[in-house]
């Protein structure tokens, strides 16, 4: 069993499940954040890839990838930096970022690389349903890796399925068809996420996008098994020096 999927079994709602950028806000930022999220109740840790062109994320997550690619963040480096990591950190890992730096790594090198250091699975959003079946799944299944696709309002029922069969670890629900950060009201999204209830799937549902406090924590979990915050926890970090004393007053107002 993955530690995802351990996860689940233990902890059926209000999974918090946080992005942090790798090498953000300075370059060696990136254990330290994710050490503070385990500490202060995160379940779950999405570390980003940055990437000079990341699709579906807003401009404060844009900017964060931004500063840590001028920080001289890289694939390589993130791996030197994950190196250990398991010695400290417990909470499920999951990379999310885009095909095109992770295909110049050479993809399998990639998967290989990340199971070796501890991570539990990938988001990447960018790679088609197509692909993965055809090519890619095999080889993040080979290294013990879940993958997460991502689902939207305006996923038809049966792709939600099909897309539902191919995940493992968690669905990704996005909570409108947007960018990160966006301020959609969490209560329009309750047919939605209703819809996806009714759907009996097989994979539990984590709702991104827009989750940025409390009331948007709780808006999304009446309805899901949990949620993913990552613009608000970014803008939280932008120019501190003390990551652990931000990381416990930003999480102490969302559980």
């Amino acid at each position: 069993m993955s530690r995802i999927q351990s996860l689940f079994q233990k902890k059926h709602k209000r999974v918090l499940n946080v992005y942090c950028t790798a090498g953000y806000p300075e370059l060696n930022s990136t254990l330290p954040v994710m050490e503070s999220l385990e500490a202060n109740g995160a379940d779950l840790i999405e570390l980003g890839m940055p990437y000079s062109d990341p699709l579906a994320d807003g401009p404060v997550i844009q900017h964060s990838s931004a500063i840590a690619l001028e920080n001289g963040m890289t694939i390589s480096r993130l791996f030197e930096q994950l190196d250990g990591f398991r010695d400290r950190i417990t909470v499920p890992v999951i990379l999310m970022g885009y095909m095109n730096p992770v295909l110049q790594y050479g993809f399998e090198r990639f998967c290989a690389d990340a199971a070796s250091v501890g991570v539990d699975g990938l988001i990447l959003p960018d790679l088609p349903e197509y692909e993965f079946e055809s090519e890619y799944g095999a080889i993040i299944r080979k290294y013990g890796l879940d993958f997460i696709f991502l689902v939207t309002p305006e996923t038809a029922e049966n792709r939600v399925k099909k897309l539902d069969g191919l995940s493992t670890g968690f669905l990704y629900a996005v909570s409108s068809s947007s960018t990160t950060g966006s301020n959609k009201q969490m209560t329009s999204v309750k047919d939605y996420l209703q819809r996806l209830e009714s759907y009996q799937l097989t994979n539990p549902v984590l709702v991104g996008f827009g989750i940025k406090d409390r009331e948007s924590f709780d808006a999304a979990c009446a309805h899901a098994n949990g949620a993913i915050i990552g613009t608000a926890y970014i803008k939280a970090l932008e120019g501190t020096s003390d990551v652990g004393s931000v990381t416990k007053a930003f999480l102490s107002t969302i559980i």
